[in-house]
């Protein structure tokens, strides 16, 4: 296993060959991780709560760490402002309470970044984190102010895919917002959620693409049309950049115990083969019949094989977040980490798993450096 971050509520763990070498921001929680595939520096963010969100960066592998400016609102209009009848019924507050995705900009744009907040909002820096703009085509669409949050007071933007052959291509999942997507660098944007199925809503809503609720988008990093998403209802899969959405319809079975889950990892090179983590859904969030397995499929969702070797079988209760499962550049090199503080590895594409900790707090990210 290549060298592995881990952020946790209680800091962010380095890992090589399996072994805790450093932890960073004791007791801080870490929301988000990045890896920036133009310099390799880490970025971390912070839930700081009371302090707010916090941004860090580290050009040194985790040596040194400097403060960088953190996503924020602009100032809501008040009385007498140009926005301010547009904006005076939004519910929403203006407030960022989490950084829930960090994406670096296309190939020629070293210092682009973008960061998905909750409440939704989008942010971009052009300097490297140094400053950050929110993108008001996006905040200013009157659909957004019909978005909800799901499991959480408000709607948020978990995943945000920068398409690597056009930087101006920006995909995002929203929950509970749908899949927008942006071909012009975030001046306009479409919402693309056609072919989900929602079934907390009521039933004249069930294909509303704004009601959607996308728990983690990824990508096919050498096929990037070939999108694949973890929804509150299911799992779906796109082959025309995201702008239909095809269901998963295998049947329920040992080898495919639930479409419900928070995580998806898709094979960098293999558009067929993605994995997840099943659980049961709502109040309960924990694996089937107390089982921890991971599936896979590897022809496009048709057929799916559950994977539990090395994994607890009996009385386990861990969820993984939307980004707590991640694989390597290899496809097979896998990490996984849950709610409960455990983290697992494979290096046969997931079919076996060995313990690295036990002992974490509960993990939010892992990322493959």
């Amino acid at each position: 296993m290549t060298r592995l971050l881990v952020g946790t509520r209680k800091g962010l763990f380095v890992l090589d060959k399996h072994k805790i070498t450093a932890h960073h921001f004791a007791g801080e929680p870490v929301s988000q991780v990045l890896v920036n595939p133009h310099d390799q520096s880490w970025l971390v963010a912070l839930n700081l709560g009371h302090f707010g969100v916090k941004l860090h960066k580290s050009v040194d592998q985790g040596k040194t760490w400097t403060a960088l400016a953190a996503p924020a609102f602009p100032a809501k209009p008040t009385a007498g402002d140009a926005d301010f009848d547009h904006f005076k019924d939004d519910p929403i507050p203006w407030n960022v309470e989490l950084i829930w995705s960090l994406s670096a900009g296309g190939a020629d744009e070293p210092r682009t970044l973008w960061a998905g907040c909750m409440p939704a909002g989008l942010f971009k820096s052009s300097d490297g984190g140094q400053s950050w703009a929110l993108n008001m085509p996006l905040w200013r669409d009157p659909r957004r102010q019909l978005w909800m949050g799901g499991g959480n007071d408000f709607p948020g933007i978990h995943s945000v895919l920068v398409d690597p052959r056009d930087k101006k291509h920006v995909t995002l999942g929203i929950s509970c917002g749908g899949v927008w997507q942006t071909f012009d660098g975030g001046d306009t944007w479409a919402l693309t959620a056609k072919g989900m199925k929602s079934d907390y809503t009521p039933p004249e809503m069930e294909e509303d693409e704004n009601s959607q609720d996308p728990h983690c988008v990824v990508s096919c990093e050498s096929q990037p049309d070939v999108l694949w998403t973890q929804h509150h209802c299911g799992i779906y899969r796109s082959t025309d950049g995201g702008h239909f959405w095809h269901q998963i319809t295998t049947p329920i079975s040992s080898n495919f115990p639930s479409v419900f889950g928070f995580a998806v990892a898709a094979d960098p090179a293999n558009p067929l083969r993605a994995w997840f983590a099943p659980a049961v859904k709502d109040q309960f969030r924990y694996p089937v019949d107390g089982k921890f397995v991971i599936t896979r499929t590897d022809d496009g969702g048709k057929t799916f094989q559950a994977f539990s070797a090395g994994l607890p079988q009996s009385h386990a209760y861990d969820l993984v977040y939307r980004h707590g499962l991640a694989v390597a550049s290899n496809g097979k090199d896998l990490a996984m980490a849950s709610t409960t503080g455990s983290l697992w590895a494979s290096h046969d594409a997931g079919e076996n798993w060995h313990v690295v900790s036990q002992n974490l707090p509960p993990v939010a990210v892992v990322r493959f450096v």
